[in-house]
């Protein structure tokens, strides 16, 4: 007979199980927390093994692949009773994983009781002993499931591996698609970084951001998060870039739109795993659940945020520099926990738009100084023409792109051409314009 501790657990058990198969969005807000280990009845942690393998399989759950998986493994009954236990509502389900885990844990803290009192009464030094057993008690610790510490000779051996991977191309930069800035970041974005791009308004940075996010598109999943303009405005710039049409003839086909460039863009965009999102006021909690989901039905590999200004912090009442920290950090921890990059966007503070004859730097990020310490590249992009029109016709596809901080690195200016009426950025062959000298880009492909 079951003690009423099982009965409990059981049903806590089956009510987590019936919120996961019946709201399945749910999964990825508990599946870094919640594993088969913590279900006492067989039957509940065959399930949930099996649902965490449907799910990281990208193919969904629901009650009937599961009785088909578990055919002969969990009674069909019994998994329909589980399903129905509590497939009215997804509320609960964060109450219901920390009670498993917690329930776990002091099963856990039960089990090495024994060995604590062996510690008690054995031989040896007092201070060995209480090692001992902090070293136990420690386990329970999520943090400390695994020993992250590495001496250098495992780190060297390791680190050869590494070598290896990357002189096969099996590791490699994820590349921006504009030659001179891969080969500042040796090779591209890499896995793990938070790539911040700054600048003062209308200098051109979502237009970069979905230029490197359209070329990575072609070889890597890419979700764009664009918190400032909707759908309808990124469907435009996409068709402008894609098509290499006007974007004023996309916003007044009557004007003299050209449907036959409209329809190759069309094409180009079959071969793009290139997803929107225009979602706004995000806090990181939400983001970290959006990215998850798309990182498990779509392998993720970058995602843009435009921009972090318009993200909610967790507490609405703390000061804007407390929640833009949190931001930061979260993104950096994001990009560390899911093996994607991120690329956030950023407004510079009112003293950067001041100067208007210079280029950003670090000092200028708004809000908090977090940004630039989170982030393992920063660069701001700069165009001499808003800033002095008198510059003439050489300047006016001139930008400048400076990498002021880049961990694994160099710093330095980056020249790129920028194509206003396809709102987009493309590699600059030759010098940095000057006054009275010709400059050229390289064409489009």
């Amino acid at each position: 007979m079951k003690s009423p501790e099982q009965l409990r657990s059981e049903q806590t058990e089956a009510a987590a199980l019936s919120i996961l198969i019946n709201f399945p969005a749910a999964f990825d807000d508990v599946s870094d927390r919640l594993r088969p280990e913590h279900f006492t009845n067989d039957d509940n942690r065959a399930i949930y093994a099996e649902l965490c393998s449907q799910m990281a399989a990208g193919k969904g759950v629901d009650t009937i692949t599961l009785v088909e998986a578990l055919d002969g493994v969990v009674p069909p009954d019994v998994l329909l009773g589980v399903s129905s236990y509590n497939d009215h509502s997804p509320r609960g389900i964060a109450r219901h994983v920390q009670t498993l885990v917690d329930t776990f844990k002091a099963r856990q803290l039960h089990g090495m009781s024994y060995k604590l009192a062996e510690l008690a009464f054995d031989d040896g030094p007092i201070q060995d002993r209480i090692d001992k057993a902090q070293a136990e008690v420690a386990k329970l610790d999520d943090a400390e499931q695994t020993d992250d510490w590495v001496d250098a000779h495992t780190a060297a051996i390791k680190h050869l591996d590494l070598l290896d991977a990357r002189q096969s191309g099996a590791i490699k930069g994820i590349a921006t698609g504009l030659t001179d800035l891969d080969e500042m970041l040796h090779g591209g974005m890499y896995r793990g970084n938070l790539v911040v791009i700054g600048a003062r308004p209308a200098m051109g940075k979502t237009a970069l951001a979905m230029t490197v996010g359209l070329n990575v598109a072609r070889d890597y999943c890419v979700g764009f998060l664009s918190m400032e303009m909707p759908h309808s405005d990124v469907r435009d710039r996409q068709a402008a870039i894609l098509s290499r049409a006007a974007i004023g003839f996309i916003k007044r086909p009557a004007q003299g739109l050209d449907y036959d460039r409209i329809v190759d863009g069309v094409e180009k965009a079959k071969t793009l795993r290139w997803f929107v999102s225009d979602k706004s006021g995000l806090n990181i909690m939400q983001l970290r659940s959006k990215a998850r989901a798309l990182k498990r039905r779509q392998n993720l590999d970058v995602l843009i945020v435009d921009y972090i200004g318009l993200m909610s912090g967790m507490d609405s009442k703390q000061p804007r520099a407390y929640q833009i920290e949190e931001i930061s950090r979260g993104l950096k921890g994001l990009a560390k926990d899911l093996d994607i990059v991120v690329v956030c966007l950023a407004q510079v503070n009112r003293g950067g738009v001041e100067r208007v004859g210079q280029v950003p730097g670090l000092q200028d990020l708004r809000d908090s100084g977090a940004i630039e310490q989170d982030a393992d590249v920063v660069a701001f992009i700069h165009r001499p023409i808003e800033a002095h029109p008198e510059l003439g016709a050489n300047f006016q596809n001139f930008a400048l792109l400076r990498l002021a901080k880049n961990r694994q690195g160099r710093t330095g200016d980056v020249n790129l051409f920028y194509h206003g009426q396809y709102t987009c950025f493309e590699s600059w062959a030759g010098p940095a314009p000057q006054k009275g000298i010709g400059s050229q880009s390289k064409g489009f492909e």
